[in-house]
């Protein structure tokens, strides 16, 4: 025994060394000598998860408990295993009982947080970080990861304040710094992100996300080739960045080379990126199929980066005027009571103010998550979903009055799906009141999609559909509806009347 003993000391002082496989060894002498070791066993599946081995570590560390399943330390660490297997559910299942052995298990609080919020359960997430924290103030990864989960709600400011903390606690920790530029390129300090990514870099030149959002926040500054550089960087380390071909065909498109911009998606593709936004990016480039709308993930992707600053974008940089022009159409169309009123698309709620004061309920539909929390903060509306619209419209058959989609279809090409579930949702008499780009003349199509990645419908399309699904055009007129880099952008502002059942 005395000789296990001398056997266990010297492997564990190897292992808190980093002699990672002299260590294993010993351990493995321990196990000949007494193969139901409980820590040789534990250890080895530990030293088999540094090693990058989860599986082998699942299996060590779960033979570990068979034999003694008291030690919370094996619980919490047979999730980690778990958790690098990609089984958040059984990580998490883990944790608890960890936690159940030990409550004050800071480590295991810690980590419970990061598989609920990989679940998606970001708000339980928060409560075991905070319990982390009160445990173990000085806590880094806690912080860190609790600012992951700020971020995700799209709080970039709180997100940045946890960022710090944990730096303030390890000044050399490259993943903080690099997710601390995020939430300033949120926040639109963009030269502050990039000293972050580049803090970041300095620690850890190997970091291809930092490298690659480095490239976003110099794209955001207009510095294009500065941008490629830093992308070209990304993908020297990781050839098969998806993400990081797929921006350089961003800056290519903003520097007008339609060629480059081709080859960088088609290049993004073949590494894997999403093939419906994807697809979506190189048909604006007249490359494939037209899709029929755009997909629904970039569309939620566009829309939640843009939550915290989009009415100061559209309204003092875009001059925009939809909801002024459309509440002016259905103010000459509308009847005199009070409405049931749907504003579809309703992002952070410009169109409220308009809306509410002839709506006796006011709805708004959204798909992203973000722009409806900025939407809720209005106190305009009696209620908020998040749903894809046509499928929202047909689970409401002849509720609304008035359903308003201000520079909503243009994320959608065929309209003739909306055009039906709006009917379906409008009481007999309703309006559908929205805006449409105008098409060119010189496109014959009744409906394209345009290099700023929005589609454009002409008026004969738009009047046909009318027709075809009910609706008799109450006002039909063309507006500018805002500007994109100093060009007007000519719309057409549509009333719609459903036809009597």
């Amino acid at each position: 025994m005395s000789d296990l003993t001398a056997l266990l000391q010297q492997a564990l002082a190897l292992h808190q060394a980093g002699d990672l496989r002299p260590a294993a060894e010993l351990y493995r002498q321990v196990l000949e000598k007494q193969p139901q070791h409980f820590d040789a066993l534990h250890l080895l599946g530990v030293i088999a998860r540094q090693n990058g081995e989860a599986q082998a570590a699942v299996e060590l560390i779960r033979q570990a408990l068979a034999i003694d399943a008291s030690q919370a330390v094996a619980h919490c660490n047979l999730g980690a295993a778990l958790q690098d297997l990609g089984q958040p559910e059984a990580a998490l299942a883990s944790y608890e009982r960890a936690i159940c052995l030990k409550p004050d298990y800071a480590m295991a609080l810690q980590n419970r947080g990061n598989a609920l919020r990989i679940l998606g359960r970001v708000d339980a997430a928060l409560l075991s970080y905070d319990a982390a924290l009160a445990i173990l103030p000085d806590y880094p990864e806690a912080f860190y990861h609790r600012g992951l989960c700020y971020q995700a709600l799209g709080q970039s400011q709180a997100a940045l304040d946890d960022y710090q903390q944990a730096l303030q606690l390890r000044a050399r920790y490259p993943q903080a710094l690099c997710a601390s530029g995020v939430a300033l390129h949120s926040l639109q300090h963009y030269e502050a992100a990039i000293a972050e990514y580049e803090n970041a870099l300095r620690l850890q030149p190997d970091y291809a996300e930092a490298w690659c959002n480095r490239g976003s926040a110099l794209h955001k500054l207009q510095e294009y080739e500065a941008a490629l550089d830093s992308y070209q960087h990304a993908l020297e380390i990781r050839p098969d960045y998806a993400k990081a071909h797929e921006y350089c065909g961003n800056v290519w498109c903003a520097l007008e080379q339609p060629q480059q911009a081709i080859a960088a998606y088609q290049q993004a593709l073949a590494c894997g990126g999403d093939a419906s936004q994807l697809d979506y990016l190189l048909a604006t480039l007249g490359v494939g199929a037209t899709p029929v709308t755009a997909p629904s993930a970039y569309v939620r992707q566009l829309f939640d980066q843009y939550a915290g600053h989009f009415d100061q974008h559209l309204q003092t940089v875009l001059g925009y005027q939809l909801p002024a022009l459309l509440d002016a159409a259905i103010t000459r169309q509308r009847p005199a009571q009070q409405l049931a009123t749907l504003d579809a698309g309703c992002g952070t709620g410009l169109c409220g103010p308009y809306l509410r004061p002839y709506s006796h309920s006011l709805s708004g539909v959204d798909l992203s998550e973000k722009m409806l929390e900025q939407a809720a903060q209005t106190s305009l509306y009696d209620e908020l979903t998040c749903a894809e619209l046509s499928v929202y419209l047909m689970k409401q058959p002849a509720r609304f009055d008035l359903i308003m989609a201000a520079d909503v279809l243009v994320y959608i090409g065929d309209l003739a799906a909306l055009f039906a579930a709006a009917k379906l949702a409008l009481r007999s008499g309703g309006l559908f009141a929205f805006s449409v780009e105008q098409g060119s003349a010189t496109q014959s199509e009744d409906f394209y999609l345009q290099a700023s990645h929005r589609y454009a419908h002409s008026g004969t399309y738009v009047q046909r559909l009318a027709h075809q699904h009910g609706f008799s055009i109450a006002e039909m007129q063309a507006a500018i509806a805002r500007q994109d880099q100093g060009a007007d952008i000519d719309s057409w502002v549509v009333v719609l009347k459903a036809s009597q059942y």
